[in-house]
């Protein structure tokens, strides 16, 4: 796991003006929004560190499901909610995708306070164990003798889909991307040997590749996965400064006073420097960042501007 940078990050990007009685909400209620049906990944993230939270910090905390349209009907609930700390929003990366690719009531950018950059989970390229493919070269190759031979599975319209692009375009080649609706279909498609590869969160073939029945050929991460210490990165692969990761972070409605998200933050940064929280997220495969303030909202602006235009020139169409 990578070291935490909330503490110092804190610090410097999130002091209170001096003056400002700080904010407390121990003894309320705050309801942690996730945009997403219960038993997914953001939602196990949200319950596990809402419940750490409770216990050791005193403040009362329970997550919302509130699914529908890819994220977005909940994402416009936090945004009018009222800012006063009551109402967060836990998302992944895929919230800056959403209003470059469908109608939403809200602005990514301006109708939100960044909170932290909570974890991030490593995307992977794999083949099937029986595959010649050994290595990324040896598909970026596959593909270019023969691209209309070459398939990966992804899913459609988000993170992954965008990473497929990026990675053709810096490649200079052509594959057939084959959507999946979810990690499981497209697993077993890559295991039926249905697919030639697959670009997916590493937990969706972690045991697979335990098992021996997958191999990963790079990871989209900029450094490489404690779980698979010999797989180079795409980056390392020829392709610099590639990454692309599916992360997690906490926001709050706009105009939400700054001691409070300097709390609150503080609350979550403590949550995932727990030694039995950090056990946890080996498990789930999420590496814990902790990133807050203002580092987390250059981040957010930069993938944002990112995500656009490589939308915008791919014509890349929600579902």
């Amino acid at each position: 796991m990578r070291k935490l940078a909330c503490t110092i990050a804190l610090a410097v990007n999130l002091v209170a003006p001096a003056g400002h009685v700080a904010w407390s909400q121990s003894a309320a209620t705050i309801k942690v929004v996730v945009p997403y049906s219960a038993g997914g990944a953001a939602d196990t993230l949200a319950r596990l560190l809402a419940e750490q939270i409770r216990r050791t910090q005193g403040p009362m905390l329970i997550v919302e499901n509130r699914p529908g349209a890819n994220g977005v009907i909940g994402t416009e609930a936090v945004a009018h909610a009222a800012p006063n700390g009551n109402t967060v929003l836990l998302i992944p990366n895929a919230f800056l995708v959403n209003p470059h690719m469908r109608k939403v009531n809200y602005d990514a950018l301006a109708d939100f306070e960044p909170i932290c950059y909570l974890t991030r989970t490593p995307a992977v390229i794999a083949v099937n164990s029986a595959s010649p493919l050994l290595t990324l070269a040896d598909l970026i190759g596959a593909a270019r003798a023969k691209p209309s031979d070459v398939t990966l599975a992804g899913a459609p319209g988000g993170v992954l889909q965008i990473a497929f692009v990026m990675l053709t375009r810096a490649a200079g080649v052509k594959m057939v991307l084959v959507p999946y609706p979810g990690d499981a279909p497209a697993v077993n498609a890559l295991l039926g040997g249905h697919v030639t590869s697959l670009l997916y969160p590493y937990p969706a073939v972690a045991a697979q590749v335990n098992a021996g029945t997958v191999r990963v050929l790079a990871t989209a991460s900029r450094a490489r996965i404690d779980p698979l210490p010999d797989v180079p990165t795409i980056a390392e692969s020829g392709y610099k400064d590639f990454e692309v990761d599916i992360w997690y972070g906490l926001m709050a409605p706009a105009r939400t006073p700054k001691e409070t998200l300097v709390q609150i933050a503080g609350w979550f940064a403590a949550a995932l420097q727990a030694p039995e929280i950090k056990v946890k997220l080996a498990v789930l495969e999420h590496d814990p960042v902790g990133k807050c303030g203002a580092d987390f909202g250059a981040l957010i602006r930069k993938e944002y501007d990112e995500y656009g235009r490589v939308i915008r020139e791919a014509n890349i169409k929600a579902e």
